[in-house]
């Protein structure tokens, strides 16, 4: 039985490795696309192009037809999402792709921060102490008065505060809609809410531009899926340390292929929240254990 566990728990950890790689992937080709195409506007291509890879999902939304209050906290989370999103392209375009992994991170604190002042759920005194360290790890990358921060730093603060926005509320629909269903809610009010952003920046994009932000959605929908796999596999206590290798590859890829230097800062910053994460990972699986124990 244990080497069921073990082999159960390997592939949980090996689907985590490649949704960090389709993730790091995404990173770099939206770095690679640049600011030739405004953020507002990469991000809308971004959703219409990954349209396709949701149609199937679509068929079932259509059934479902959710009610009045449901579409509510749709429309709520694709406004969180989009904003989230510009504010990613944007930030993207202007500080390091470690620095960008490194912040990402960020979102699962919020998260926990965001479930106990909204959802109700209980901080203890352990999330308190991880939070803060989380906190210390984004203050070391940051380096307030040590350095200039840019407004892409400011960016991915807050793309990070509304990505946890738009999670928190699709934590609050699964005990009502289907998982299809709220994934493909996402990808149809996102494009709509981005389009009136990109429209008064629009540049006509090129084939190639086009090309590119459409693996973006391949790799950003094939990500989400090796990590819902991951999830299947094994708890988060076990597959969160593998997000650890995004830093690590996002590193080499900055340095290797756009020429960026290694900040040990960011890094070591991108470690402590990591940690940090990882122990709030573990404190919920035990909690969850304990439960299902008594």
């Amino acid at each position: 039985m244990e080497l069921k566990f073990s082999r159960t728990y390997l592939s949980g950890i090996a689907w985590m490795i490649i949704a960090g790689l389709n993730f790091i992937a995404v990173t770099a080709l939206v770095k690679f696309v640049g600011p030739e195409v405004p953020p507002a506007q990469a991000a809308f291509l971004r959703y219409v192009l990954g349209l396709v890879l949701v149609l199937p999902m679509l068929v079932p939304l259509m059934r479902k037809r959710p009610d009045r209050q449901a579409m509510a906290w749709f429309t709520l989370r694709g406004l969180a999402h989009a904003v989230a999103v510009m504010l990613w392209f944007f930030g993207m375009t202007r500080i390091t792709i470690t620095e960008v992994t490194s912040l990402n991170y960020l979102t699962p604190v919020y998260v926990t921060v965001g479930a106990a002042v909204f959802l109700g759920e209980r901080l203890a005194y352990r999330r308190i102490l991880a939070v803060t360290v989380a906190l210390v790890g984004a203050m070391i990358i940051l380096r307030p008065g040590l350095r200039e921060l840019s407004t892409g730093h400011f960016a991915m603060l807050g793309a990070a505060f509304f990505f946890s926005t738009s999670y928190l509320i699709a934590k609050r629909m699964t005990d009502r809609m289907d998982a299809m269903v709220i994934v493909a809610m996402l990808s149809v009010t996102v494009p709509i809410v981005l389009f009136p952003f990109a429209l008064t920046v629009w540049v006509s994009p090129t084939w190639v531009q086009i090309f590119w932000l459409f693996l973006v959605a391949v790799f950003a929908t094939a990500g989400h899926y090796a990590m819902t796999l991951a999830f299947r596999y094994a708890p988060v206590s076990v597959t969160q340390p593998a997000t650890f290798l995004q830093l690590v590859w996002a590193a080499l890829l900055g340095a290797l292929v756009f020429g960026e230097e290694t900040d040990i800062y960011v890094m070591a910053g991108g470690g402590v929240i990591i940690g940090s994460v990882c122990f709030i990972a573990w404190r919920e699986a035990l909690a969850v254990y304990r439960l299902r124990q008594h």
